[in-house]
């Protein structure tokens, strides 16, 4: 039975010519598990938006959606409001209670439950989740990971009947994401929720899906289950750039001279390689980073926490970064990456250890003299770099006092690489959450930087611009630029870094290269290096396995 059906839907944002999204014609089976995917600014969001009376944006809406046979515009508000729920990307921004218990029983209270039944539905919830440890605690002292997690409950506890969902894992660690999405997996078998999920980073969701819709340019290309869509990726990569969104087995096969059946996971890859391709030449030679001795950021027996009576975030925590190198810093949810990053940007302070910056203590800095063409920081959430209605006039903001010709070149080379001409006349906040982050990295770039600092930097970036991204940092590496990253990306961090780091029980435990750091792991490293480890040495991104396998004979 059909929960949704879309017929002809066009929508154009205001002061837009072109449509975000056009010509939609969709329908989606009660009970079924969809994951949308496409590239950057493709319409993901809106089209999610549009199943939603209440997030629907203001524009020109063309064609009909029907739910459950009758038109969606006209649906009840508490109908609304009851079965089809909605998880958002950054987990802050829709939490509005202070304690766990109260988020839980919010969206009941507000639908008019009684007591009796509130407390009986979210304390069921509450053991379905495992948030029992969680349920007394305030609602800002959550990790992200927590706090999305306390969003879903939350949505589940007045049991919709859809689950709408856009990239809720963009901000979860390796190990999180996977057990959120195993929790969206169990909702829709063992609940029959039906669940629509936008999503970049499909290396573990794609499999958990019934269907996938691949979306371009505001057209679906294709609507087919996850076999169909990986063959006709291979019979048309041309037209399926975005082969990069998809799981490295998925890559690996659309990359490599052979028929059967598409592996779509770790355990199939790793079947996939040993029945087609030998393993005679089994060492990759590793690239070894040349690291400048130079120390340029310097943090000895570094403490924090942010109040007196809260236990420490870091702990005499030590980290040196060399000059020109591109550090990546990983690690869970709530364990202090962040909060690393401010510190070293000046906007926390320790209250024990030193953190010198160019040779000289942070705390003899003056006025603007850290950040004045030498320290930047891209935040988590680029909204708060926004103060302007347009993009245009958010760029020309970074002007100052840079001569007029000088900032014209640079301006025009930065929006050049970052393909920001298109968006120039937009409003920020109509951006979508991988464009939020161009601008905001296009912004911080103007200052012409000697050490940037990232947080989450391809947060809502689609693998095409991911790869781009990797080609700016290291462009960046060249001209001697610092950069130091905190991402949940692996993929990401394997492909850019020179060095990683492991944030661990409030301190760094683990830094060192590339290969030494993705090669002994089993989970903080890559899906290429867990399909091929038994077989080959030295792999780490998919370029690596692609090298390696294609110069063993096929079998």
């Amino acid at each position: 039975m059909e929960l949704f059906q879309i017929e002809n839907l066009t929508f154009t944002y205001p002061n837009e010519k072109l449509p975000a999204i056009r010509d939609i014609n969709l329908s989606i089976e009660k009970g079924s598990f969809t994951i949308i995917c496409g590239e950057t600014g493709c319409g993901k969001t809106t089209l999610l938006k549009m199943l939603k009376n209440e997030l629907r944006p203001f524009g020109k809406l063309e064609g009909e959606i029907l739910y459950e046979g009758k038109p969606l515009i006209g649906m009840d508000k508490k109908k609304s409001v009851q079965e089809i729920g909605f998880v958002f990307q950054n987990p802050a921004n829709q939490i509005v209670a202070d304690k766990v218990w109260n988020e839980l029983a919010f969206g009941l209270e507000n639908l008019g439950t009684p007591t009796a039944q509130i407390r009986k539905k979210i304390a069921e919830m509450a053991s379905f989740f495992n948030i029992e440890d969680l349920f007394r605690r305030d609602t800002a002292s959550l990790s992200g990971g927590e706090k999305q997690l306390l969003n879903l409950a939350s949505i589940m506890v007045m049991e919709p009947k859809v689950l709408l969902l856009d990239e809720p894992t963009a901000q979860l660690d390796p190990i999180f994401r996977d057990n959120f999405l195993r929790l969206l997996h169990k909702i829709n078998q063992e609940l029959g929720t039906t669940i629509i999920l936008v999503e970049h980073h499909l290396e573990d969701a794609l499999t958990l899906a019934d269907k996938v819709i691949v979306m371009g340019f505001g057209f679906i290309f294709s609507h087919d289950t996850i076999i169909n869509t990986c063959q006709l990726i291979k019979s048309n990569r041309d037209k399926f750039p975005l082969i990069s969104n998809f799981p490295t087995s998925v890559q690996l096969y659309n990359s490599l001279d052979c028929d059967g059946e598409c592996p779509l996971n770790v355990r199939q890859g790793k079947q996939f390689i040993e029945n087609n391709f030998s393993n005679k030449i089994k060492n990759l030679e590793p690239k070894a980073p040349l690291l400048s001795s130079e120390k340029i950021i310097s943090l000895k027996n570094i403490s924090f926490r942010y109040s007196k009576n809260d236990p420490d975030i870091l702990d005499d925590l030590s980290l040196d970064i060399n000059k020109g190198e591109v550090l990546a810093i990983v690690g869970s949810n709530g364990a202090g990456k962040s909060t690393l990053l401010h510190l070293i940007a000046g906007n926390l302070k320790p209250y024990r250890g030193k953190i010198v910056i160019q040779g000289k203590d942070i705390n003899k800095y003056k006025n603007n003299e850290l950040y004045d063409n030498n320290l930047v920081l891209l935040p988590q959430n680029p909204d708060d770099l926004f103060v302007f209605d347009t993009v245009k006039e958010e760029l020309l903001e970074m002007k100052g006092s840079i001569p007029s010709e000088e900032f014209s070149i640079r301006l025009n080379e930065i929006i050049s690489d970052l393909k920001l001409k298109e968006l120039y006349d937009k409003h920020p906040f109509d951006l979508s959450g991988g464009e939020k982050q161009k601008l905001a990295l296009a912004k911080i770039l103007l200052l012409k930087p000697k050490i940037i600092l990232l947080d989450e930097p391809t947060k809502g970036l689609d693998g095409i611009f991911k790869i781009h991204l990797t080609e700016i940092i290291k462009n960046l590496q060249r001209k001697g630029i610092t950069i130091v990253l905190v991402t949940h990306d692996i993929e990401f961090s394997a492909m850019v870094c020179d060095e990683c780091a492991l944030l661990f029980d409030n301190s760094i435990i683990n830094k060192a290269t590339r290969n030494e750091f993705f090669l002994n792991n089993s989970f903080y490293t890559t899906a290429a290096n867990r399909i091929t480890r038994d077989r080959y040495n030295n792999v780490i991104t998919v370029d690596d396995a692609i090298d390696i396998i294609r110069r063993n004979q096929v079998l």
